[in-house]
């Protein structure tokens, strides 16, 4: 599993929203039980953590914790995200803001 944690001050600075898309190694949607292919600010459910941070479980099964709200289904394999940013800031335009790194986990 990865998970892929925005700070509070490093959620995407963008005027309307944002999402990440999951493909599979043949850039198609992935298949998943719970018919998740991206998650972003819009997803119902999304859980900020008290903090008011934002972490996304990238798996192939679901966390069994608090956070399966923020889980973003991957195949097993190989994989791509994409960040996509609608009217972003000008914090993006000019390379100031950049995204955190997915970071593997246990």
């Amino acid at each position: 599993p990865w998970r892929l944690r925005f700070g509070l001050e490093a959620l995407p600075p963008v005027d309307a929203f944002w999402s990440i898309t999951m493909y599979d190694s043949t850039n198609f949607f992935v298949d998943n039980p719970i018919d998740r292919y991206a998650i972003g600010i819009r997803t119902p459910g999304l859980r900020l953590a008290e903090d008011g941070s934002l972490t996304i479980v990238i798996s192939r099964t679901a966390p069994a914790d608090e956070l399966a709200a923020n889980w973003l289904p991957a195949p097993e394999g190989h994989f791509r995200l994409s960040l996509r940013l609608y009217n972003p800031r000008p914090a993006v335009l000019s390379g100031e803001w950049t995204p955190p790194a997915p970071m593997a986990s246990s």
